[in-house]
């Protein structure tokens, strides 16, 4: 190895394997539905500055692995959003404004979410508020305001903003757009999700004839997760192995997978990871991600930096690539596997597997990019 090579041992924390595994493409399905997903891609293909965010092929790294290829979707191009996210809060609004532009929308959020729910509202012409935790860097909280939304800090963590953000929409009957679900509160992350699996789509349209043998997928409350796994059961003729990559601060899908129902988890600190730190599994990925997830990985961030400057200054592929935090986790698991024998023959990557990773982010905080890459 080259690019590998400098005696650097890339880092998990826990690799599981789901003993419940059944990938069922008709349940799947009941979940999230064909109709939902098709009218996704409908409506947002038809957005004023839509296109197909880049699949870039990390050829320097499958080299380095060993592998047939690692293909990377590239959600720093997303409209002017820079995050996967703007495909579901935005789609969100629009579904539950309908036409409506007496409507309040409301969100809590840890950044992306609510700037795609903040555009959505200014692209309908809805008024739109917003509640981030004290954790919630002030760049982030600015970008939402530049996009017109009134933006509300909340001490504590994300669960005390959403806390908050349910408390003052029942009192001034906003409409609540979170990508998160609840019990009585299930139909708005399906919208949201829905927006998510456009992703799949465009993949599959990218690939040509190239059969995806691994997708490593992030899982904060496991929308986007759950997301993509319907996408696969909607678009995909062959089951990928799939793989879930959370912080080990907050791995609730791992250890919901682990026991087979839902487990909190008591957050002691934060990831820098901060879109992926989530204490609970959403209620209607989990029914998705349950069965259909094969293996589970947990990190620590000791790689996070490292990663989006590698994947910065072409180390991994013929161009350079602007990777938030939260996107770094998907290209440190692959390499922590490989570099496993164990988890390797388990995952049986080898010389004909090609993986999709998703780079669900860029520079969404640009004084946090340029302070990351910037480490020795």
């Amino acid at each position: 190895m080259t690019i590998l090579s400098n005696g650097h041992l890339w880092k998990h924390s826990e690799f599981i394997e789901n003993k419940n595994f059944s990938f069922d493409k008709n349940k799947i399905l009941n979940s999230l539905s064909k109709k939902d997903i098709d009218d996704a891609y409908l409506s947002i293909s038809s957005w004023e500055g839509y296109y197909p965010t880049p699949l870039i092929k990390l050829d320097k790294l499958s080299k380095e692995l060993n592998l047939n290829k690692i293909f990377y979707k590239d959600e720093s191009k997303r409209f002017d959003l820079k995050s996967f996210k703007a495909l579901g809060g935005a789609y969100a609004v629009e579904k539950v404004s309908n036409g409506n532009k007496d409507i309040v929308v409301a969100t809590a959020t840890a950044g992306n979410h609510g700037r795609s729910v903040a555009w959505g509202a200014r692209r309908l012409g809805l008024k739109c508020k917003i509640f981030i935790s004290e954790f919630v860097s002030d760049a982030r909280g600015q970008a939402m305001a530049d996009l017109g939304a009134d933006v509300v800090k909340v001490k504590g963590n994300y669960e005390k903003s959403l806390i908050e953000c349910i408390k003052q929409s029942t009192d001034n009957n906003w409409q609540i757009v979170q990508d998160v679900a609840w019990k009585d509160y299930m139909i708005v992350p399906k919208y949201t999700m829905a927006g998510y699996t456009v992703m799949m789509k465009e993949i599959v349209d990218q690939i040509n004839k190239n059969k995806i043998t691994h997708i490593i997928l992030q899982a904060g409350v496991g929308g986007m997760a759950g997301a993509m796994v319907a996408g696969i059961a909607r678009y995909l003729d062959n089951v990928p192995t799939t793989i879930t990559v959370e912080p080990d601060s907050a791995a609730c899908v791992l250890e919901s997978i682990r026991t087979g129902k839902i487990e909190k988890i008591d957050i002691k600190r934060e990831s820098l990871m901060g879109g992926m730190s989530c204490g609970e599994v959403s209620l209607v990925p989990w029914e998705i991600l349950k069965n259909s997830v094969k293996h589970c990985i947990s990190l620590p961030d000791d790689d996070i930096a490292k990663t989006m400057k590698l994947l910065g200054n072409s180390s991994f592929s013929d161009e350079p690539i602007i990777a938030g935090e939260n996107s770094a986790p998907g290209v440190i698991s692959l390499i922590a596997s490989c570099e496993d024998e164990n988890i390797k023959q388990k995952l049986k990557l080898d010389q004909n597997s090609n993986v999709l990773v998703i780079g669900c982010e860029g520079d969404t905080d640009k004084e946090m990019y340029q302070k990351l890459i910037n480490q020795n």
